[in-house]
């Protein structure tokens, strides 16, 4: 008989003996996929409230907007840039109130539009939050949005359940599909009465209009009147922010709650 003693060597390299919080392939894997999707809540929901981020104020639009950019590109870059330094320091983003902020500026985190409204928040020293997402072309996210606020996603989803569940009101600049899915995710659940009321501007009205037929929609029965007030229109950062007191902004909230039921 060998009585020579076995090594366990193999054993600690197996993959099941890895620590399962340190086991890459195993959190990577299939069955790990909702407590993925709980992390991705958890991580930016630890972050806000750290910040005291109570409310925010939504801005959606083309990252592919340029400062420089042909036809209305600048015009539309220099207002939201403008917007998000207006909101900043009119809504509360800039006060610590009972260790809380108020319609901080959040954005999808990369270029154009998004860029242009962290960037307004920046100008005026408030925070802003950048909501990035992992893109086949990487996206990389803009040098405006405050770093500790500056979050990285792989699920849409949960990206853009942080973007709703905090938001006091929400602008849309011109865009193309992303911008469009992330304003009707928001019009269908306030159609649905799964958000808070709020209220909902389009920049550019013009644009908007050659771009989707609200009306229409209207005409052939399929949304109501109610439904089709959800929709204002503005044409500068100035009538945005009117726009938004007119239909319901709350400035300062003494109670909100975060636990909405998206």
């Amino acid at each position: 008989m060998d009585d020579s003693k076995r090594s366990a060597a193999a054993n600690m390299a197996s993959p099941s003996y890895r620590l399962a919080a340190m086991d890459q392939d195993f959190l990577l894997g299939d069955s790990m996929r909702g407590m993925r999707f709980m992390l991705e809540y958890a991580k930016a929901e630890e972050h806000l409230r750290t910040w005291g981020v109570r409310s925010t104020v939504v801005v959606f639009g083309s990252a592919r907007v340029r400062e420089d950019g042909p036809g209305r590109h600048p015009y539309w870059y220099r207002e939201a840039r403008s917007f998000g330094a207006i909101a900043s320091q009119r809504g509360g983003a800039l006060a610590v109130t009972s260790g809380t902020r108020d319609n901080v500026i959040a954005t999808g985190g990369g270029p154009g539009i998004m860029e242009a409204a962290n960037r307004g928040a920046f100008d005026v020293g408030a925070p802003s939050i950048g909501f990035n997402i992992t893109l086949p072309h990487e996206q990389e996210p803009n040098a405006y949005s405050t770093p500790d606020l500056t979050f990285r996603f792989h699920y849409f989803a949960m990206r853009k359940m942080h973007l709703a569940m905090r938001a006091n009101a929400l602008v849309v600049f011109p865009g193309g599909f992303g911008t469009l899915d992330e304003l009707f995710e928001l019009l269908t659940l306030r159609q649905t009465g799964k958000a808070p009321p709020l209220p909902i501007v389009l920049f550019d009205k013009a644009y908007w209009q050659s771009v989707v037929k609200f009306d229409a929609l209207l005409e052939h029965g399929m949304v109501s009147e109610k439904d089709r007030e959800l929709v204002n229109f503005a044409d500068t950062a100035e009538d945005v922010w009117t726009t938004l007191i007119e239909n319901g902004l709350v400035i300062q909230t003494l109670e909100r709650s975060t636990e909405q039921d998206f």
